[in-house]
């Protein structure tokens, strides 16, 4: 079975880790979704991560604040594709958890993404495309989600236009 995994650091972090567990739901695509903290425990993460790659996880998405090491921890333990979200909060606003999650050593890569709902929601889309490399229903739902932003986009402007 082949199934994208979601892992967040804290409980703080499900209203807006949930958006990607939406859009995956949208697109029948399965998932797992988990608490599990780089920090408070580590051996629980990497057991995880062990445990799904035997399950056929495709791609872990990970979800973090301030220090934000979830991704990275996850990244040295699998070869599997790793999405960071960045989380929101703390002094710095997310700004912390942003650097701790794109600032990975060269050959350990974290693709990472805006902070918030717009990442967590990225993150769905980027680990499907990855997914739909092979298969080919879900890169066709893909196409034609695409195609409906873009009719949306054309029909809003339609409404307020002016073109001379």
């Amino acid at each position: 079975m082949k199934f994208i995994s979601i892992i967040m650091g804290s409980k703080s972090d499900y209203e807006v880790v949930s958006e990607a567990a939406k859009v995956l739901e949208s697109f029948g695509v399965k998932y797992e979704l988990i608490i599990s903290s780089a920090h408070r425990s580590p051996e629980r993460t990497i057991s995880y991560v062990t445990a799904a790659e035997k399950k056929g996880v495709v791609a872990f998405i990970c979800a973090a604040g301030m220090a934000a090491h979830l991704a990275g921890v996850v990244a040295a333990h699998t070869t599997k594709p790793v999405i960071g979200v960045p989380m929101a909060g703390g002094a710095l606003s997310g700004v912390d958890a942003l650097y701790s999650t794109v600032q990975m050593p060269a050959g350990m890569p974290v693709a990472t993404l805006a902070v918030g709902k717009a990442g967590a929601i990225n993150s769905a889309y980027l680990a499907m495309q990855i997914l739909a490399l092979s298969d080919a229903e879900l890169s066709q739902k893909l196409a034609d989600d695409r195609a409906k932003k873009a009719a949306a986009v054309a029909k809003d402007s339609a409404s307020v236009e002016v073109i001379l």
